[in-house]
């Protein structure tokens, strides 16, 4: 039995969480800013991505790969492939300033 490949998009998920899509066109690279991505969990919905740490090695993730991008030591995401890299972070919302909510608690 073939299992469908596991995805975040048309999920609900509930009002705790938010979802971000970013979409990197072919040949393109994107810089990595931590503050983007802090506590998401990132699946690569479709294509294939590059991350590029500070020191300069990169390794490969393929569709269906889970990651979370926070302490690596980034500089750049790259979409060296000939198609689109879809790429879906699901993060814990923050609580609004003043909202008296712990962000240790949510």
């Amino acid at each position: 039995m073939d299992t469908p490949p596991f995805s975040f998009l048309g999920r609900p998920l509930g009002p705790s969480f938010r979802t971000t899509v970013v979409t990197l066109a072919p040949g393109t690279t994107r810089l990595y800013d931590e503050s983007e991505w802090w506590d998401a969990l990132v699946l690569v919905e479709s294509g294939t991505i590059d991350l590029e740490c500070r020191a300069g090695g990169r390794r490969r993730f393929c569709s269906g790969a889970v990651l979370c991008f926070t302490g690596l030591g980034l500089r750049a995401l790259h979409n060296a492939g000939a198609a689109s890299v879809v790429l879906v972070a699901v993060s814990r919302r923050r609580p609004a300033a003043g909202s008296g909510a712990d962000a240790a608690t949510t």
